[in-house]
Parts: structure tokens; C-alpha cells; sequence
């Protein structure tokens, strides 16, 4: 079975699961994180093999579960698949999952192509058999979003589960707990000891100085060796099992070696483990990397800052390149597509709370873009589902404000119940509104509860949002439409100005999701006030410099009316022809 839940860069290996599925493997997207994990490991302990998958950020939610896992142990193979996104690209956080899974004391792979990382999967399965514990695969942003030509193996893809087997042993209780660890530790050892003849631990070439590489920084570095000229010059320690860390080949490696330039994405964790590892052998090796300034402490890594840091460490001047003097680009925030529900909503919580002081906390999803110019509507943006619970936060701080929390629907579903039934309870006076668009849009748009649709293509049941909120003990609740003002102000004012926790639900489907029945234009009665421009910010709507006109791009107009109901003058009307395509 594989399960996880949408997170970049992580998203696309489940979708492929489920788009070349033969037929045998169950694939779901789960409510959250932890859900998963829990779901993988009861599968794990019928014997079934299972992968869950999940960002960096996702491993915190499964972080609980998975702790105790690695206590409890599994009978089938299970491998957890959590993508690192240095940059970041997409995350709030640079975290290094390698750190994590020395926390947890499991075995990770980390692949430095994508031909690697399926070698790794499937070697990663079998380690995990055979250690009885979970196993970490740790691909990072570039390794998820390349292509690559790969040579599958001949095999049967069958694989028979013994079924789940009454045992103590799945009970997690102190006193095992206790002896498990120990004989967890014992474990690490051994499977370090065996991570010292893995084919993804390998030395290459020959010299005074070292380069030690792991994860797609591995790629990097052989190919700026090459343009250098060092590939048989210098000596290359690759780790593709970068814990538990494999001591003995490293000490080989570093034997007569004077200096070694470390090259790792995030954290010094490489680097860290052969500092360790020189003061425990007592060997006189000076090793540079991210500790020494030798290469950045955050973001991704690249061939240019690879190769740079080679030369400087093998003594090469690089030479000079002309600058290629481009002209300037505009600048282009992200902002919320033309069309979006969401800036409907926004707009009308903004009208709704003029001359009210009022906290908007945020979420995490496309809404987040509501923080931009005009709309301004996001003030704290913390991680899934802390939106609710940053506003309860606020309110019993003693904050003289209206307290407005925003939450899109698969994010509610995932981690915003708990935090709205703690509202209900503690009769936190605050307003939750729940952004439907009928998606998982920031990730791909996949599905969830809401939908009714599973990602094995069933139909099941829908879970119906306002009966869910009603459920959770909240008494005032609206469901609007973002787009029809004239409705939406007055139940925003009542729903905030309500004593006790209330919500309200905007329902109107992501613009992915459907075909525009319209468009909108600009007609002869624009004074040019640019007020439609001013306060929602839509792509689609543009002010021409040159020829001093208010302007409605035909190809990007969704036709949601939000811009014809905010103008002055009913300068905005339908447009004559086909809506766009």
C-alpha cells in the first residue's frame, strides 16, 4: 500500500503510484501526515509492504507515530519517503530530514539521481524486512523534479502479506520500550557496519585531498571534477547511506588524506560525522564545508557553487567569464489567479471589517497570497491548521480586536478540526472561515474528504463541511458565495460580531476546476479611478501607461464579477463573443 499527503516536492511520486498502479497496491491520500503513518505502520504489521511519502514539513505532523515505531518495529517492509526542499522553494522551513532519522535511530537513503533513487526503493524495502524497522528514502527538490531514463527490473510485484499476527509485541509499553531501544541501538551499529559495502557508499580516485559528496550534490561535483580536470586527481568518497554512518569506509577514505571539502545540501550533517569521526580515530584531517564558510549554510546547492568551491579548495583560479548584461525584468509577486475565490473572500471580509480593528492569521495554502497588496488580509502564518489556534492564541492575550482566522478546506480537514473544536470548548471568540474551492490546489489539486473521490478513483462519501462544523459545537455558522458582496457583508458583520466562536464557509470552486461560462471588458463609461485595480489586485486587469486605459486581458478574465461589482461608474460588463477557453 502507499498513502502521504500533498506536499511539494513530494506529491508527484504517490500520483505516479496511482497513475501505474498494476493493480495490487492500495494508494490513498490521507487526511494528514500522521494518518498516514499510522496507516502504513498497522499495514506494516500484517506484512504488507508500504510507502508513505510527505515534504520535510508533513514529517513533523508523523513525527508522534513514527517515533514509536521505531520502537515498536515492523514485520513488512516500510519505507518512509520524506522530500527535503532546500531553498526553500515551496516550505516554510529548510529542515534536514537526515537529522530526524538519527533522532528516530532508522537507516537512511539518500539518492543522488533519479535512477538511484529507485535502485534505493528498492533496496530500502528489503533493509527494512530485514531490520524489522523503517526506512528513511530522502530525495531533495532536484532529484523530484527531474526526468530520467531508467532500467527497470524484471520482477514479480506480487507480494504475499502473512496478515496481521496477535503479538505483545505491538503493544507499546514502558518496559518494552526500554529494551527495544536497547536492542535499536545494537542495530544501528550492525547496519552501519553493513553500509560500509553498500553500493551507494563508494570511494573513486585518487590524491592529498578529499571531496566527500551525498545526495544530488554528488552529481554536481562529478561533473565540475570533470570541467576541472580532477577527476583522477582528487579522492571522492560518494555516501548515498548517509546514517547510521558508515565509519569504516569513511576512515579508509580519510587515511593519508591532508584536507576534505565536504558538499551536502542543508545541514553539516556529513561534514559533523567525519569531525566526530576524526576526533574518535585521532586522524590529523582538516575537513571544510558548510562550518567553515567553504559552502553556503542554506538554500539549494548548484553546479556553479560546487565547481566554485572545488577550485577553491584544489587551488584552481577559475577563469574570469564577461558578464552578459541583461536588461531588467519586471518584478512579478506571486498573487491569487484571476478569477481565484479566494480573493472574493478576502475582499469582502476586508469591506466587512472597515473601520474595525481586526487580526487576519493565516494558513497554509494559495490563500497565503492573501498577505499581498491590495488585499493585505494575512497577518501570521505559522504551519497546517495553526491559523485557528495562533487566533485563539491572540484573543486570550487580551487583544481589543476581532480575531479572523482563514483556512482552505483540505487544510481543515488535515489539522483545522482540533483547533476549531477547541474553540467550541474554551468559547474562544473568534471567526473561522473556511475557504472551499472544491481542491487541494497549492499542491496539484488532489483530492480530499470533501470531494467524495478517492485517489483510487471510487466515489465515496462526501463529508459535508457545515455539518462537520455544527459537529464540532459551533453554533453560528454561514455558508456564502465570495463573489456575491451584497449577501456576504452583512453575515461577515454577524458572524463577527457574534460572542462565542462562529464560522463562516465560502464555497466557489478553484478556476482550475471549470471552463468560464463569460468574460468581462472595459466600456466607453471608465473615468480611469483604477479603484478595480487598487483593491483586488487581479492578474487580469491592467492599467496601459501608454494609451491611458483600464484594461481586462481577455485570455486570464474568469469572469467571477468581482471587478464589475466593485466599480464606481458600471464601467465593467460582459464581453460579446466566446468566454476564453
Amino acid at each position: 500500500m502507499v498513502c502521504g499527503y500533498p506536499g511539494t516536492p513530494s506529491s508527484e511520486v504517490l500520483e505516479t503510484i496511482a497513475k501505474n498502479n498494476p493493480g495490487n497496491i492500495y494508494v490513498e491520500w490521507s487526511v494528514n501526515e500522521k494518518v498516514a503513518m499510522e496507516l502504513a505502520a498497522g499495514a506494516a504489521y500484517s506484512g504488507a509492504r508500504a510507502l508513505v511519502t510527505m515534504k520535510q514539513v508533513g514529517l513533523n505532523v508523523a513525527s508522534d507515530p513514527l517515533m514509536s515505531i521505531a520502537y515498536v518495529g515492523v514485520k513488512g517492509g516500510m519505507v518512509v519517503l520524506a522530500a527535503d526542499d532546500p531553498g526553500p522553494i515551496s516550505s516554510q522551513t529548510e529542515q534536514d530530514t537526515r537529522h530526524f532519522a538519527k533522532f528516530a535511530n532508522l537507516p537512511v537513503f539518500d539518492p543522488s539521481t533519479p535512477e538511484e533513487a529507485y535502485e534505493m526503493m528498492l533496496d530500502a524495502f528489503e533493509l527494512s524486512e530485514k531490520a524489522g524497522l523503517p526506512v528513511f528514502m530522502r530525495p531533495t527538490t532536484r532529484i523530484c523534479h527531474a526526468c530520467s531514463v531508467v532500467d527497470v527490473e524484471e520482477m514479480n510485484f506480487e507480494h504475499k502479506a502473512e496478515g496481521f499476527v496477535k503479538d505483545s509485541k505491538w503493544v507499546i509499553f514502558p518496559a518494552l520500550s526500554y529494551r527495544n531501544h536497547i536492542k535499536n541501538e545494537v542495530l544501528q551499529k550492525e547496519i552501519g557496519q553493513t553500509f560500509d559495502h553498500s553500493v551507494y557508499n563508494e570511494i573513486d580516485g585518487k590524491g592529498n585531498i578529499g571531496i566527500v559528496a551525498g545526495g544530488v550534490s554528488v552529481a554536481y561535483a562529478k561533473e565540475a571534477l570533470a570541467d576541472l580536470g580532477l577527476t583522477t586527481r582528487v579522492k571522492f568518497l560518494k555516501l548515498g547511506n548517509p546514517y547510521p554512518f558508515p565509519e569504516g569506509i569513511a576512515e579508509y577514505f580519510l587515511k593519508g588524506l591532508d584536507n576534505v571539502l565536504v558538499l551536502e545540501e542543508l545541514d553539516a550533517f556529513l561534514e559533523d560525522e567525519l569531525l566526530r569521526l576524526c576526533g574518535k580515530r585521532h586522524l590529523n584531517v582538516d575537513v571544510f564545508g558548510k562550518n567553515t564558510g567553504h559552502m553556503p549554510v542554506a538554500g539549494e546547492n548548484s553546479l556553479a557553487i560546487v565547481k566554485a568551491a572545488i577550485a577553491g579548495f584544489a587551488g584552481i583560479e577559475l577563469p574570469k567569464q564577461e558578464e552578459l548584461v541583461l536588461p531588467a525584468l519586471p518584478v512579478r509577486p506571486p498573487v491569487l489567479c484571476a478569477g481565484c475565490p479566494h480573493r472574493g473572500a478576502f475582499y469582502a471580509v476586508k469591506k466587512a471589517m472597515q473601520g474595525t480593528s481586526a487580526v487576519f492569521t493565516g494558513d497554509i495554502g494559495c490563500y497565503t497570497l492573501g498577505n499581498a497588496k491590495p488585499l493585505d488580509m494575512v497577518d501570521t502564518c505559522l504551519c497546517m491548521g495553526a491559523g485557528i489556534t495562533v487566533a485563539q492564541g491572540i484573543a486570550r492575550a487580551k487583544n481589543p480586536a476581532k480575531h479572523i482566522a482563514f483556512i482552505g478546506d483540505s487544510t481543515f480537514f488535515h489539522s483545522g478540526i482540533t483547533g476549531l473544536i477547541n474553540a467550541a470548548y474554551n468559547k474562544t471568540d473568534i471567526t473561522v472561515v473556511i475557504l472551499d474551492n472544491s481542491t487541494t490546489a497549492m499542491t496539484g489539486h488532489q483530492p480530499h474528504p470533501g470531494i467524495g473521490r478517492t485517489m483510487m478513483g471510487e466515489i465515496s462519501a462526501k463529508i459535508d463541511l457545515k455539518a462537520l462544523v455544527s459537529a464540532s459545537g459551533i453554533q453560528k455558522t454561514f455558508e456564502l458565495d465570495p463573489f456575491d458582496l451584497e449577501k456576504a457583508l452583512p453575515a461577515i458583520r454577524e458572524a463577527v460580531n457574534y460572542e462565542g466562536p462562529s464560522v463562516i464557509i465560502f464555497k466557489a470552486p478553484c478556476i482550475v476546476l471549470f471552463k468560464p461560462a463569460k468574460i468581462y471588458k472595459i466600456n466607453n463609461k471608465c473615468t480611469k479611478c483604477q479603484k478595480c485595480i487598487r483593491e483586488l489586485g487581479c492578474p487580469a486587469i491592467t492599467f496601459d501607461a501608454v494609451a491611458k486605459t483600464v484594461q481586462i486581458e481577455p485570455t486570464l478574465c474568469y469572469g467571477c464579477d468581482l471587478c464589475a461589482q466593485v466599480c464606481p461608474v458600471d464601467a465593467i460588463e460582459v464581453a460579446g463573443g466566446e468566454a476564453n477557453a
